[in-house]
């Protein structure tokens, strides 16, 4: 396979490193235009498929001289997030607020134009539009007062859209126009620069009104805002679990214009269940039931409980489960019921790991299958040469000659459950839109983005650990993981592949980049008092991050050069401790601060803007209620990573590969027509 990240001597680093720091320039054709070797190979067929978009030569110099001058364009601002876990309020409020960003806008556009108050006001408008108008009922029901605040808000707005075109291309801002205002938001765009009457777009608006249209226009003129104030949003991982509704999460994202992810450990649990991996729908079950978070399972992706509450009700009826009650309290489920439910799917997720654990004795994870040291005469159990008792010593289904076997209950129950997930349509969209748009790692400019670590041994080289027959460690180890996870969603829920067992090795192996611990103690932490058995030790990564020259190692490893920045979530950052998410050594940084509420509600995350890398701090969040009621914007603290001496252009970024093979590609089509190799139109 081609690896996604080479080594440090490859021409895609050797390119990175040409269009980074040098001004892009094109040289050899009537434009001055150099284009390297290479890309002169194109066949005719690609040439004849771009002549359709570009018929003529003049239509190809207009597009030549668009790209060439995006390049001298600031880059635009990517919003990197960590470990949503579910909180789909607060990241909402992140993301339309821009960590701060939009509010800063406002500040630069209107000055002091606008009290406190009214700033709110706007600002409400801005990012939640339809639950701000829901408090405007009564001004709404009066036509002309409607208008006026309608007409006003949308001048405002406006300003802000004029203040943001100064540095983006006029294509990409139209492009992010909703087609049915397009005309509206032209007009209102070029209003100031032509002196044009006012009534001409009075006129427009009100004829919106006459339908009701001006309060959807109003809506997507502050969709539009957000957009262009932020051009990509990055996850780092970790959007499920804990949280009350990862659905809605996705859900979210899958609306922002563009979204780039790379996977976490609980993401994997997911996408590992929605193929139907048996051992991963236990999972995701039984931290779904441990955190009381089950709307996101019946209402979000419509999986069916009743044949686990069935199980519960049927095996486990007399049960207290005392160790299995939930971490929450609530008014809407029984609680009874639900730890009964909540012990059975454990007890199901201990059997499936310890059979996938049998079928991989490469994976030397033999210290995780469990059940077969129990000692039910005397409820005790050995791990590790020593005799723990067990707070929970009532196993009803577990045979003690076979323990990892399903009971006959136990596989009907199963058989249903696993129906349920590979049969939810937006489930699989869902999984398939974080698969699509996702990956192991990413890329953007100086930094690298994945989710928890670099498998380390003790002295600070890459652990190497086996994949199929290989052997693999660092970047080769990343490129191979995305490739089986690429593949078994190519193949489907319905083709069944042995590979469907490496997301549960991402999930809980000791080296996988997405886990990064020594082992996973769910068992101890449900059954043994002793907090001893409960550590998990975390990779040797975590320490040798804070070395600088590590991380040159690193970037070495993943083709990126010395002045990178890596960005991890994964473990939480403890604030209340005077923990630094950033390391010692200055060139790695660790986002997930405990954005959920369920892992602490305060959160980092990381803006790459023309000027500067900053950290943002993030504070509580209530919710949209609070936020319009009190005036609580929850404007993060901003610290500088990185500053630049002057704004980077799009020339100096990631971004400028993409238009260089552009241009690349149109000048020779340009060639082409002049040759006459192909046929204007």
């Amino acid at each position: 396979m081609t690896a996604r990240f080479p080594k440090a001597s490859t021409a895609i680093q050797q390119q990175t490193t040409s269009t980074k720091h040098s001004k892009f320039s094109i040289g050899s054709s009537a434009f001055g235009v150099q284009i390297p070797n290479a890309m002169n190979e194109i066949c005719s067929p690609t040439l004849s498929l771009l002549a359709r978009q570009f018929p003529s030569a003049s239509a190809v110099m207009a597009e030549i001289a668009l790209l060439q001058a995006k390049l001298t364009l600031p880059t635009r601002r990517i919003h990197i997030i960590s470990d949503v876990h579910g909180d789909d309020r607060k990241l909402r409020h992140v993301i339309n607020n821009a960590s701060g960003g939009l509010s800063t806008l406002v500040d630069e556009v209107f000055g002091d134009e606008l009290t406190l108050s009214e700033k709110h006001t706007f600002l409400a408008f801005l990012y939640y539009p339809v639950e701000k108008l829901r408090r405007y009922q009564d001004e709404l029901k009066d036509c002309q007062k409607r208008l006026s605040l309608i007409k006003k808000l949308l001048r405002q707005q406006f300003r802000l859209v004029r203040a943001l075109a100064r540095t983006i291309a006029k294509d990409e801002i139209l492009g992010l126009m909703k087609e049915e205002f397009k005309t509206l938001y032209i007009a209102l765009l070029d209003e100031t620069s032509f002196h044009r009457d006012p009534t001409y777009v009075d006129s427009m608006i009100e004829a919106l009104a006459d339908y009701d249209q001006d309060i959807t226009a109003l809506h997507e003129a502050s969709r539009l805002i957000r957009n262009l104030v932020v051009s990509e949003v990055v996850v780092a991982g970790d959007l499920f679990d804990r949280g009350e509704r990862g659905d809605r999460v996705i859900h979210y994202l899958k609306n922002q214009p563009k979204v780039s992810f790379t996977w976490g450990n609980h993401d994997v649990t997911w996408m590992g269940a929605t193929l139907g991996s048996e051992v991963l729908i236990a999972t995701v079950l039984r931290i779904s039931l441990r955190y009381l978070r089950l709307w996101q399972l019946e209402e979000g992706y419509g999986i069916l409980l009743s044949p686990l509450a069935k199980l519960a009700k049927t095996i486990y009826a007399d049960d207290p489960a005392t160790c299995f009650h939930p971490k929450r309290e609530t008014d809407f489920a029984d609680e009874d019921l639900i730890a009964k439910m909540h012990k059975a799917i454990a007890i199901l997720e201990f059997k499936l790991s310890g059979q996938v654990i049998a079928r991989h004795p490469e994976w030397d994870m033999e210290n995780r299958r469990l059940l077969h040291l129990i000692d039910h005469q005397h409820g005790t159990i050995t791990i590790d040469g020593k005799t723990h008792a067990l707070k929970d010593t009532h196993f009803p289904t577990i045979d003690p000659a076979d323990p990892y076997t399903l009971s006959d209950e136990e596989n009907t129950c199963l058989d249903r459950l696993r129906q349920s997930f590979i049969s939810s349509e937006r489930l699989w969209q869902h999984m398939l839109f974080v698969v699509r748009q996702g990956g192991m790692a990413l890329t953007r400019d100086d930094a690298l983005i994945f989710h928890a670590c670099v498998p380390t041994n003790p002295d600070g080289t890459f652990r190497e650990t086996r994949i199929g027959r290989q052997s693999l460690s660092g970047a080769p180890l990343f490129n191979e993981l995305e490739k089986i996870i690429r593949d078994t969603y190519r193949q489907g829920a319905h083709t069944v592949s042995r590979d469907l067992d490496y997301y549960y090795w991402l999930w809980a192996h000791p080296d996988s980049p997405l886990f990064g611990k020594s082992r996973m103690t769910t068992f101890e932490r449900y059954f043994i008092e002793d907090p001893e058995t409960h550590r998990e030790i975390k990779d040797p990564y975590f320490q040798k991050i804070h070395d600088a020259d590590f991380v040159h190692t690193i970037g070495a490893a993943f083709g990126m050069d010395q002045n990178l920045l890596v960005i991890n979530g994964h473990v939480p950052v403890k604030v209340e401790e005077g923990e630094d998410p950033v390391k010692r050594g200055g060139n790695a940084v660790t986002i997930d601060g405990a954005f959920s509420e369920a892992y602490g509600d305060h959160g980092y995350t990381l803006v790459m803007g023309p000027n500067a890398i900053r950290l943002a701090e993030h504070s509580h969040f209530e919710s949209i209620t609070h936020f319009l009621d009190c005036d609580d914007d929850m404007i993060p603290k901003l610290r500088a990573l990185r500053k630049y001496e002057t704004p980077r252009t799009l020339s100096e970024t990631h971004e400028s590969q993409d238009l260089q093979a552009q241009l690349c590609s149109l000048n020779n089509l340009l060639q082409a027509y002049r040759s006459g190799t192909v046929t204007e139109q």
